[in-house]
């Protein structure tokens, strides 16, 4: 498909807000959430990505870290900083996989499981504090739509 060089474009960019594209608002409304959440979750140490890890993990039962990757759509390298500051905390393990050496096994320890056990009922309130005073049939459409889209190829 051969593309129009940008000077013979017709100029749109006075029609172009960028304050009101799909990216920006995206990016408006997570870091909203990401703020919600660290004012409400009373371990100040845990992050949003942390906490999303020690989901995944508890979800998973003992897991890769790619199987982490998969599950919370956070970057290889961005997960394993967020592994090795939990297993710094004593929250997470990681051993030898039992079938194949080369891998590695992530599982919770006692006090993950407590951390997230703990930290889920507040997770739930900066859900219902990201969505506002949204009715349930908004909250419904807005899950439906977010879900699509980061399925889309």
């Amino acid at each position: 498909m051969r593309r129009t060089p940008p000077d013979l474009l017709p100029d749109s960019s006075a029609d172009y807000a960028v304050t009101d594209q799909v990216g920006h608002l995206l990016r408006r409304a997570y870091q909203r959430h990401v703020a919600l959440f660290q004012s409400a979750i009373p371990d100040s140490q845990l992050t949003a990505a942390q906490f999303v890890t020690l989901c995944a993990v508890r979800d998973m039962g003992g897991c890769s870290l790619n199987d982490v990757v998969k599950r919370t759509a956070i970057d290889q390298a961005t997960v394993r900083g967020v592994v090795e500051r939990l297993v710094a905390r004593g929250l997470l393990t990681v051993s030898a996989h039992q079938r194949d050496g080369r891998k590695r096994e992530l599982a919770l320890t006692d006090a993950g499981r407590q951390l997230v056990a703990a930290t889920v009922p507040f997770a739930q309130q900066v859900t219902d504090r990201t969505f506002g005073d949204f009715n349930p049939a908004e909250r419904l459409a807005l899950v439906y739509l977010l879900r699509r889209m980061a399925e889309m190829p």
